[in-house]
Parts: C-alpha cells; sequence; structure tokens
C-alpha cells in the first residue's frame, strides 16, 4: 500500500473540490488537483519556513528563479535562463496579463477547442477578438492540429496571439516537437506570438518538449507559462511564472506586471516553489506511476463494463476525456446521467467549447479506491440507462 491508496481528510479545509456537494455521496472527480497530500520535500519546507516565524513582504529571490530554470534543464533539457523567470499568482493570470501586454484592443487571439475554458475568457474579457482553430479528432480518438485551417487563421490581419495548451487540457495530447515546429514556422512566418500553457508538462507521460526550446525562431515569439501546481497538488499556493527568453516581450509582460500590482509572492509559496523543484521529482515519479495506473485501469473498466463510454489513456495530464456520446444523451441529461445516476461530478465536455459536447472530463488523481468505485458506479448507471429503454 502506498501514500497515495490513503488520502488526507479534506473535511473543514475549504476544499472547493469537495466542498461543492458536500454531505451528499458524490464523488468530486472534477477540479484539476490532486487527492493525494503534497510531497515531503514541500511539507518540510512550509514547516521550516513557518518555524522560523517570519512570514512577511517576500522578494523573488535568486533562488527562486534558479530553481525553475533548473528544474526546466533537469527534466526537460531546456536551457532557460533564471533571468527569463517572472513570477504570476496563476497561469490564468499569467494568460490575461500577456493578452494585455503583447496585443490591443481589437487584435484577435487563436485558441484550439476542446479547450480549457479560462483561455476563452482571457481573451474575450480583455476585448479582444477570439479566433477558433478546433483540434481535428481522428476514428480513433486521437487529437490532431488542423494545420491547413490554422493557417488560414493566422494569415488574418487582426490575429497577433495564439495560446496553445501543451500538453493539452482536456483531450491528453503531448504534442511532438515535429507538430510544435511547424506551428512555431507558421507563427513566425505571419507574425503571431505563442502563449503556451505548459502547466501539465511535468504530467507528460511522453518525453515533453517545452515549446521555446524547439528552436530559436520559437524561443523569439514564446511566452512559457507554467508553475508547480498541477505537479505537486499545491494550486492553493498561487505560485506560477512566465519563462521570456525575448528581451522586449519580457519588458512588456513586466510593465504589465507592474500595472497590475501583481509581481510579489507570500512567503509560504516562494517556500513551497522551492521544496517541489528541489527535492519533489522522487515523489512525482511516484505520483505519475499510480495515476498512470488508475487511467489504465479506469479506461479497461468501462471498455468491459460500459462500452458505450469511450476513453483513450492520454499521453500527458491526470485526466480522462471520456467520449460518452455513445449514450446517446443530449447535453443536459448526460450531466445529469453522471451526477444524479453515476453520483459522480465531472466537468462537462461542452465546457471546453466546440468538439467537446458529448464529452466529460474525469480526474483521475485520486486513490485506486476511488477509481474502482467510479468505475462501479457507472457501470451500475449505464447499465439502468440499458435498462430503461
Amino acid at each position: 500500500m502506498t501514500t497515495f491508496d490513503n488520502p488526507p481528510s479534506f473535511e473543514g479545509i475549504a476544499s472547493e473540490k469537495w466542498d461543492l456537494h458536500k454531505g451528499k455521496d458524490i464523488l468530486p472527480m472534477w477540479v484539476a488537483d490532486m487527492d493525494y497530500a503534497a510531497p515531503p520535500s514541500v511539507l518540510d519546507a512550509l514547516a521550516q519556513r513557518i518555524g522560523r516565524g517570519v512570514l512577511g513582504y517576500t522578494n523573488l529571490s535568486p533562488e527562486y528563479k534558479q530553481a525553475v530554470a533548473g528544474w526546466m534543464s533537469r527534466r526537460h533539457g531546456w536551457q532557460a535562463q533564471p533571468e527569463w523567470v517572472r513570477f504570476c499568482p496563476g497561469v490564468v493570470v499569467s494568460l490575461s496579463v500577456i493578452v494585455r501586454a503583447c496585443t490591443q484592443p481589437g487584435d484577435a487571439v487563436v485558441i484550439q477547442p476542446p479547450v480549457y475554458p479560462p483561455f476563452r475568457s482571457v481573451v474575450e474579457d480583455n476585448g479582444r477578438e477570439l479566433v477558433l482553430n478546433p483540434l481535428l479528432r481522428g476514428e480513433d480518438g486521437r487529437y490532431e492540429v488542423n494545420f491547413a485551417e490554422l493557417e488560414k487563421r493566422l494569415a488574418e490581419e487582426r490575429v497577433k496571439l495564439l495560446i496553445l495548451c501543451s500538453p493539452h487540457n482536456p483531450v491528453g495530447r503531448v504534442w511532438s516537437r515535429e507538430e510544435l515546429l511547424r506551428l512555431a514556422e507558421l507563427c513566425a512566418r505571419h507574425g503571431v506570438l505563442v502563449a503556451s500553457d505548459e502547466i501539465h508538462a511535468d504530467l507528460a507521460y511522453e518525453r515533453f518538449v517545452p515549446f521555446a526550446s524547439i528552436s530559436e525562431e520559437a524561443a523569439a515569439l514564446a511566452l512559457i507559462c507554467t508553475s508547480p501546481s498541477k505537479t505537486f497538488n499545491i494550486a492553493g499556493m498561487n505560485t506560477s511564472n512566465m519563462i521570456i527568453p525575448n528581451p522586449q516581450l519580457r519588458a512588456a509582460v513586466t510593465a504589465e506586471l507592474k500595472r497590475g500590482a501583481l509581481a510579489s509572492l507570500s512567503a509560504l509559496g516562494h517556500a513551497a516553489v522551492l521544496g517541489a523543484y528541489n527535492g519533489g521529482e522522487e515523489w512525482l515519479e511516484e505520483a505519475l506511476a499510480y495515476i498512470r495506473g488508475n487511467q489504465q485501469y479506469l479506461a479497461q473498466e468501462l471498455r468491459r463494463s460500459a462500452p458505450e463510454i469511450s476513453a483513450s489513456v492520454p499521453e500527458g495530464t491526470y485526466l480522462l476525456w471520456l467520449d460518452c456520446r455513445g449514450l446517446g444523451l443530449a447535453e443536459p441529461e448526460l450531466h445529469r446521467f453522471f451526477l444524479e445516476k453515476a453520483r459522480i461530478q465531472l466537468s462537462p465536455g461542452s465546457s471546453f467549447g466546440e468538439g467537446g459536447s458529448g464529452f466529460m472530463r474525469l480526474n483521475a488523481a485520486c486513490s485506486r479506491a476511488t477509481a474502482e468505485e467510479a468505475a462501479r458506479r457507472i457501470a451500475a448507471a449505464v447499465q439502468e440507462l440499458r435498462a430503461s429503454r
């Protein structure tokens, strides 16, 4: 039995994930955080900082920037420089900052649905035009970039920025070097910047390639958004980083951070990042193996007991993108089916935009017991649905 088999208690801590249906027999498998305690290296770093009794204003120290750059080098083979690092309270906030810093009102921004819902809001809420380049889904369930359509969108005069999700949430693709090179060449040709949300980078089961690492051309137009929050289950620390090789882009983002008074981090967030990046790698390897087992188990069980629902094991992320179209349920009915019949809270695929209807997103970063109970509940609900027809 591993530590991942025994989740901590979520009672009384204002957990967004667990409090939504507090007191009800509903499994929360929606919000993208883990059901696991943070790594010992993080908890030890926090305890040491609290033990000092000093929780005042905290600088973005050289040690912090070196920890971020060192992790990128060791984990992903990218020689990012510490001076390229800029702190921000969250990746969504980072994307909003980039939109404001690197585009003007009325400019257009490309996103690739079905994709993380805030991608849409950071564009529209900042007065920019949203341009869609929907992913293509093959018969085998594998998603690809529609490059022919993308080039048409990038050629539009008002398009100034593309927000890339790498690895992709919710479909679980880890984009290959060849795909990223092709995307970078198109963006460079049309003078379009790339904000790459790489928050799930450390959760890739295949080798992850940072967008800015693939070529000098890509680095010149790249603004990389990353965070230890998904990797080490410390989203509540509100720490993320932008890594920006291009000095002009870095200066523009730095100025926008100053305008928004967003550049200061918490004492505990600082400690957590150092603990995570300097001592959390062994824990991460164990967590990835455990989550991979959950994903494989769930995909296999659904294939066996609920073939109306298909799930491919993703190349990255701790999510499962469930194709539920075989159930023959309209969108509102599909959400109610999982919530009321299966008694599981998932994320509706429709919230991820075009291409998401008929799908649901499941978070598999849970105990094996929770995964097994989820499989049982889904199978029973599907059996009941069959019997009612």
